[in-house]
């Protein structure tokens, strides 16, 4: 049993690459890969304590991209890190997103929710600050009680002091990873919620940028959508990939490796996956 999809805390997830291997290691898996949110930041803490446990260690990434009026996720699996292109798009990414956080600081100001960027930096720690600790400095100060009543009526898409963030364009995030070695894999397509002639449409013109894999497996998929992600996956000869989505304390009724209980990624998957890089790993 494999997981090709968690995060640590260098994005949104509660635990450290350490405590990740950990929890991955008394769990039974096998292999985990980290796949933090536009960074690879964690990649050299989860690298080094690989060296110490059982667990195979896969380095990942999770890229977010505009595809029309949704978000795509893009995953990235056994890349080089240290990529040029890659580190300087990323970078990109991360100036955008500051800049972001800054402009929802004022518009949380304007309508009299009093919040420095000291306090939402201190419910950050070494993560990249986004929407999710602006709402814990809301709930910190008394504001709010409940993090869902935050997205609801402030920061949710749309919301009022919503403000959208700096997005690669699909092509490039699977180019990106391709160029660096490594296999590009579509995330979670159930939660697209697009039509399956769509979803085939830009499984076609991604491929032709190098393309490798559709995650297939993933705790909020339902049978009949991973069967269907399974034909897609035959017909346009990719990889079928999954993961548990795991981010930790953020998600506390689901466990690395198994999701909700019935999830069980196969561990040849990653044989595929190794098949598939360009690069020794």
């Amino acid at each position: 049993m494999i997981d090709l999809h968690s995060h640590s805390l260098f994005s949104d997830g509660s635990n450290t690459p350490e405590e990740l291997l950990a929890l991955a290691e008394q769990g039974g898996v096998t292999a985990l890969a980290l796949t933090d949110h536009d960074t690879t930041d964690g990649l050299e803490r989860f690298t080094a304590a690989g060296q110490s446990s059982s667990v195979r260690t896969v380095p990942g990434i999770e890229l977010s991209a505009e595809f029309g009026e949704i978000t795509l996720h893009i995953l990235g699996y056994l890349f080089d890190p240290a990529a040029a292109e890659l580190q300087t798009a990323l970078q990109w990414v991360r100036q955008g997103r500051e800049e972001r956080n800054f402009q929802i600081l004022e518009k949380l100001n304007r309508q009299g929710y009093s919040l420095t960027y000291e306090e939402v930096r201190e419910q950050s720690g070494d993560d990249l600050i986004g929407r999710p600790h602006f709402a814990a400095a809301l709930i910190k100060k008394g504001h709010f009680k409940q993090k869902d009543k935050v997205f609801q009526q402030l920061l949710g898409k749309g919301k009022a002091a919503y403000v959208d963030r700096r997005r690669l364009e699909p092509e490039a995030c699977v180019e990106l990873i391709h160029k660096a070695g490594g296999v590009a894999v579509i995330a979670h397509p159930g939660q697209m919620k697009v039509t399956s002639s769509r979803l085939r449409r830009l499984v076609k013109r991604l491929k032709e940028h190098g393309l490798g894999g559709l995650e297939v497996w993933h705790p909020t998929h339902k049978p009949y959508q991973s069967l269907s992600f399974l034909r897609i996956c035959e017909d346009f000869a990719l990889a079928a990939t999954g993961g548990s989505d795991f981010h930790g304390a953020l998600t506390p009724d689901l466990s690395l490796g198994r999701g909700f209980g019935d999830l069980c990624v196969p561990d040849t998957v990653l044989d595929e996956l190794l098949v598939r890089c360009s690069r020794s790993v």
